[in-house]
């Protein structure tokens, strides 16, 4: 496995930082899903349906449904189903990938309804589950392609949850979209292709094995280098030769039995 191999942080640290990215995703998502409540017991109150603002394939007037389809749904149970996914595989995302996640989300409301938009069958599509069918294939390959500790495990937990998302992308029940399921679940793919490596991955500590090997490759390196010719810049030459290495001549004081005799007259 391709993991990191960078040095750790203080372990309290890391745990503190760790459990405040989770409560920020699990705030995120918490708030979407409240929001989703607000305007299906808003829409109740006023005996209104917000089924015009849905995606109708092949209208121009159905990309409306584009920005807003995610928000609206059919009955309470609708939203029921779609309630646990979204906070669940929202905060994963957010908590592991708090900027790809941003930019995942993006592209998943978009991509998606722009999708149901072109191959929808002619009625309204409304509903957050092609987001969440998108996290769900954002978070899942997200683990296969990143493959460090926290990814693999929130991967895992995606799959075990939720892993029947791969057999709603394809027609089973009659009003359900799953074009809606189909376009999101794509987009989520792409968005963990694209943006895989935008978040950093996480340090961990390094094994015996690997220092032993860190130290083997050192020493092996540090053999080679001892047998490797100087380069030709660093070979001294004489007419360059550096002026602190120049000899000097040191005065010495001659012996008395040392001195020249007398000159004879």
């Amino acid at each position: 496995m391709d993991l990191p191999v960078d040095q750790p942080l203080d372990p309290r640290l890391q745990r503190q930082r760790d459990r405040r990215r989770l409560r920020r995703g699990l705030l995120g998502s918490g708030l979407f899903v409240v929001a989703l409540w607000w305007i299906l017991m808003i829409e109740s109150a006023l005996g209104a349906s917000f089924r015009g603002l849905a995606v109708y394939p092949g209208e121009p007037s159905g990309l409306i449904g584009v920005l807003f389809a995610p928000l609206l749904h059919g009955s309470v149970e609708h939203l029921l189903a779609n309630t646990l996914p979204l906070l669940v595989l929202g905060t994963l995302s957010l908590a592991l990938y708090p900027r790809a996640s941003l930019r995942a989300v993006l592209l998943i409301w978009l991509a998606s309804g722009l999708g149901v938009w072109l191959i929808g069958r002619p009625s309204f599509h409304l509903g957050a589950s092609g987001l969440g069918h998108g996290l769900m294939f954002f978070v899942f390959l997200m683990g296969l392609l990143r493959r460090d500790r926290a990814s693999v495990a929130a991967a895992f937990i995606a799959f075990f949850l939720y892993g029947g998302m791969l057999v709603t992308v394809f027609p089973r029940e009659a009003g359900v979209s799953w074009e809606y399921h189909l376009c999101g679940a794509l987009a989520g793919g792409l968005a963990a292709i694209l943006w895989r490596r935008l978040d950093p991955l996480p340090p961990r500590k390094k094994y015996s094995w690997e220092l032993e090997e860190e130290l083997a490759e050192l020493e092996r390196q540090r053999e080679a280098d001892s047998f490797e010719p100087p380069r030709p810049g660093e070979v001294p030459v004489l007419w360059q030769r550096p002026a602190e290495t120049r000899g000097q001549v040191l005065p010495f004081r001659r012996r008395d039995d040392d001195q020249p005799p007398p000159p004879i007259h």
